[in-house]
This record gives structure tokens, sequence and C-alpha cells, in this order.
């Protein structure tokens, strides 16, 4: 499977993902707060994805995420 072959799926599932947030029906977990991981979290959650797939859509904005701590010892958290 090619690189761009790849980035079209993850677009194809992060699409859908965002379709399913915003359906405009009442959403029970939207009380609750928002989960959030680390790099490594999502990568055992979404399997076949690597650390650096998961950067990447991380710095092109597609998810959201949060930077937590300052540096090298930072986390992101999405």
């Amino acid at each position: 499977m090619t690189k761009a072959e790849k980035n079209h799926i993850i677009d194809e599932i992060l699409a859908l993902l965002i379709k399913l947030a915003d359906d405009g029906t009442d959403n029970p977990q939207k009380d609750r707060p928002a989960e959030m991981l680390t790099i490594k979290e999502c990568t055992k959650v979404v399997q076949g994805v690597s650390e650096h797939s998961i950067r990447q859509i991380v710095a092109q904005g597609k998810v959201k995420s949060v930077r937590t701590g300052e540096g090298k010892n930072g986390k992101i958290l999405e």
C-alpha cells in the first residue's frame, strides 16, 4: 500500500468520524469529558496506523490535540 493510499484511507476515516460526531442527534456523551489518549495509546486503539502517521495527522490539524508539558518530555494528547 502506498503512502498516498494510506493517507486517503485515513482521510476517509476522519471524515466519517467527524460526520458521526456532528450528526445533530442527542449524544449522551456530550456531557462527559472527552477522553484523551497519548499517541502510543492511539496506535494500540487504531491498529495498523503507526505513531509517525498519527503525528502527521496531528501536525496537519486533522485531529484536535493538546500538548502537555514542555520540550522533549511533553506529551501530545488527542
